[in-house]
């Protein structure tokens, strides 16, 4: 971690300056936090997981023409992503009910939607992370309609991919919270991370409530097996991502 500085440290990341502007280095932690960072933990090995998945998934989407940050993983926990200015919206798109969708709507668990919902949330934790409409979006200034538009189209191109993926490894893609950042020429690039920690994942091959979690809701709900789940989706992916590299 000699690449500079510090800039940031988050709930699940720390990310590093280096001595190009232009690129940083995402170091992924084995924190764990649920319910706004209300409940905290660790989940050992996390870090290289999450990395490990999110540096395949960011792979096979830009082979897919969707434009990310991300540049290499240099160590099993770090990755080199471009320099971006974070949008402080969360992009979660759902593809089943379940989480705050049950909770707010009345929805049951598991009923699939007749169409991906895309939603927006404003990253604050003080504030609670709220569901924003169009228009408190454009009160908050945050992005412009156009840029808004693009997120929804970005986020429903990336959800198409991601559940071809998926559906490959044998897994359901139930919902998942995308991030996105500006970079200096005010490209939009997708960020952040994408990891059992920011999707909710179903085993297909499991129709136990439970048993087929395999992502943070086994950390959120106290399920037991956080890393057997996290490694079990390490290892579907990485064969996946083998296998559709070879043909």
């Amino acid at each position: 971690m000699s690449e500079v500085e510090k800039l940031y440290e988050g709930k699940a990341k720390i990310v590093y300056a280096t001595k190009d502007p232009d690129i940083l280095l995402a170091y992924f932690k084995d924190d764990a936090t649920a319910f706004n960072a209300q409940k905290r933990g660790q989940i050992q090995g996390k870090g290289e997981v999450n990395c490990q998945i999110s540096a395949w998934l960011y792979q096979y989407l830009g082979e897919k023409g969707i434009p990310t940050h991300y540049i290499d993983q240099p160590e099993p926990t770090q990755m080199r992503v471009r320099a971006v200015k974070i949008i402080p919206l969360e992009v979660v798109v759902r593809n089943i009910a379940a989480g705050s969708l049950c909770r707010q709507t009345g929805l049951p668990l598991g009923q699939a939607l007749t169409e991906p919902l895309v939603e927006f949330y404003l990253k604050n934790d003080e504030l609670g992370d709220p569901l924003l409409t169009r228009d408190r979006i454009f009160a908050l200034n945050i992005v412009t309609p156009g840029q808004l538009d693009r997120l929804k189209t970005l986020a429903l191109e990336i959800n198409q991919y991601l559940q071809e993926f998926f559906n490959a490894c044998g897994i359901t893609l139930v919902d998942f919270k995308l991030e996105f950042g500006l970079d200096r020429d005010q490209k939009l690039l997708l960020a952040d991370e994408i990891s059992p920690d920011t999707c909710r994942l179903w085993n297909r091959d499991e129709s136990d409530p439970q048993k087929r979690v395999m992502d943070k809701d086994r950390f959120r709900l106290d399920l037991g097996q956080i890393e057997a789940a996290y490694q079990q989706v390490l290892q579907r992916v990485g064969e996946t991502f083998t296998r559709q590299n070879a043909n």
